[in-house]
C-alpha cells in the first residue's frame, strides 16, 4: 500500500474557464494505453492570483501541469527555467517538475502545430496567411518560422493588432505583412491559411472559398466543423483541425511528463473525437 502511494503520479490542466477542456480526456487515454494505472490527470479552475499558492502546495507526486488561458504568461516568473520555444512567444503551456524540484516551462503548441501540419503532408510552404491576431496567432507565426520560406500576411481588425503582429514577425524573424480584416477573403488563396479567431468569426468567409483551395488550419475544435472548414472540405481542400493541434501538443506533454515514448497518438485522438461527439 505504501509503495502504491509513493509511485502514484499526478498531472492536471489549469486555466479559466476550464470545464470545456479536452486535456483530461486525452492524457487519461494516453495513461490507459501506456499502462500507467497509477497516474491521474485532473482539471482545476485557476486564475492568475491563485496560481502561485497552488504551485507552492504541490508535492513530489506531481509530474507536470498543462496551462491554458489566462495562465500561459502568468506562470513564467514562477518557473525556474523555460525553453527557447516558450521564450520566443512569452507563453508556457507546459510545466514539468524535475526530480530535483525545479519547475521547467515549455510550449508544446508551436511544435504541435508543426507536427499537425506534417501529418497532413505540409512540411514547407512558400507563403501563408493568418486570420486574426493575439496569443494563438503569435504561436502560429512561431510555427511558420519553421516551415514558411516567404511572406506571411496577417489579417487583423485594428492598427494596434497589426503593429503587434509586425513586432512578433521581427522577433521571430518572419516576413510579416498586415492587411485589414475587410480584405480577409484574399487570404483564402494562400498555400496555407491558419485561422486563429474565435468561433463564428470566419463564418462569413465561407462563401469566398476558392474553387481549388490549398490547406486550411482552423484551430477551433468545438463546434466542428466550422462553416469555413466545411466549405473548404467540400471544395476538396485539405483541412487541419483544432483537435489535430490539441492531440499533437498533448502527445508532447505526455512524453515530457511521463518520460515515455512513443505516445499513443491515435488512442488519444479517438478519445477526443468520442468526447466531442458526446457534447
Amino acid at each position: 500500500m505504501v509503495s502504491k502511494v509513493v509511485d502514484a503520479r499526478r498531472a492536471a490542466v489549469l486555466g479559466s474557464p476550464i470545464a470545456h477542456s479536452l486535456s483530461p480526456v486525452l492524457h487519461r487515454a494516453a495513461y490507459d494505453a501506456l499502462g500507467l494505472t497509477d497516474w491521474s490527470y485532473d482539471r482545476f479552475e485557476m486564475d492568475e492570483a491563485a496560481l502561485p499558492g497552488f504551485l507552492e502546495k504541490l508535492g513530489p507526486e506531481w509530474a507536470g501541469l498543462s496551462l491554458t488561458m489566462p495562465l500561459k504568461r502568468a506562470v513564467i516568473p514562477l518557473v525556474d527555467e523555460i525553453s527557447e520555444t516558450a521564450a520566443s512567444v512569452d507563453a508556457v503551456n507546459t510545466v514539468v517538475f524535475a526530480e530535483d524540484g525545479r519547475r521547467i516551462g515549455d510550449n508544446t503548441d508551436i511544435p504541435g502545430m508543426v507536427a499537425a501540419l506534417r501529418e497532413h503532408g505540409i512540411e514547407q510552404v512558400d507563403s501563408a496567411a493568418i486570420l486574426g491576431a493575439g496569443a494563438t496567432a503569435s504561436s502560429a507565426l512561431a510555427a511558420l518560422a519553421r516551415i514558411c520560406t516567404g511572406e506571411v500576411v496577417a489579417y487583423v481588425r485594428s492598427e494596434t493588432r497589426a503593429a503587434e503582429m509586425r513586432q512578433w514577425g521581427e522577433r521571430l524573424d518572419v516576413d510579416v505583412r498586415t492587411a485589414d480584416w475587410s480584405d480577409a477573403a484574399q487570404a483564402l488563396r494562400a498555400p496555407l491559411v491558419i485561422a486563429t479567431t474565435p468561433a463564428g468569426t470566419t463564418d462569413a468567409l465561407a462563401a469566398a472559398v476558392p474553387e481549388r483551395p490549398a490547406t486550411l488550419f482552423d484551430v477551433l475544435y468545438d463546434p466542428w466543423p466550422t462553416e469555413l472548414a466545411a466549405r473548404w472540405s467540400m471544395f476538396g481542400g485539405a483541412v487541419v483541425s483544432g483537435l489535430d493541434l490539441l492531440v499533437h501538443q498533448a502527445v508532447l506533454q505526455v512524453e515530457q511528463m511521463t518520460g515515455r515514448s512513443p505516445v499513443p497518438l491515435e488512442a488519444m485522438r479517438r478519445a477526443g473525437e468520442k468526447a466531442l461527439a458526446a457534447r
